[in-house]
């Protein structure tokens, strides 16, 4: 495993800073590069800084040439994958990874395993403020579909796939 921390920053359309935080490169596979973060880890957001640590391991996984991200928690997290419907991972360079949230994200619960797709009306607000092309509005809802129906079939990787990566988290 290398241990190197990359800097994970998720941005609005705008260019805004959103979410950022850094995490563990645990490696990768078929489906992307997997990212570890520990109990503790800060995640902040835009320049207002610190806005929560976790409480639980976490494992995110970049696919390559995506139009979502992956995040996915260990138990006490009331959702065990939790899918950012965003434009392709941009590697700045092997110690920061970027894209842009595009709102849509598909969860699934932990307990009874329900998938739901949540942010639908800030996805609609969103076209409106930042300008979405039209292009973006159709990759962004063919994905949230996808994601949808991928985590609901428990298809890789949102299967097991993931939990030898939250294993590997220190």
């Amino acid at each position: 495993m290398n241990a190197a921390g990359v800097q994970v920053s998720v941005r609005k359309y705008d260019g805004s800073l959103h979410w950022h935080c850094s995490m563990v490169r645990l490696g990768d596979d078929e489906h992307g590069v997997w990212l570890g973060a520990p109990v503790g880890t800060v995640y902040s957001k835009g320049a207002e800084g610190p806005v929560y640590a976790t409480r639980e391991s976490r494992v995110m996984l970049f696919p390559r040439e995506a139009w979502w991200t992956a995040l996915f928690q260990a138990a006490p997290a009331r959702l065990d994958v939790y899918c950012d419907v965003t434009t392709p991972s941009r590697w700045l360079h092997p110690r920061e990874v970027t894209m842009i949230d595009l709102d849509l994200d598909v969860c699934r619960t932990r307990e009874a395993g329900s998938v739901f797709v949540d942010d639908e009306d800030e996805f609609v607000d969103h076209q409106v403020r930042y300008s979405y092309p039209s292009d973006v509005i159709a990759r962004a809802t063919t994905s949230a579909d996808w994601l949808r129906a991928a985590l609901t079939a428990d298809a890789e990787p949102f299967g097991s796939r993931y939990r030898s990566w939250l294993a590997e988290v220190p």
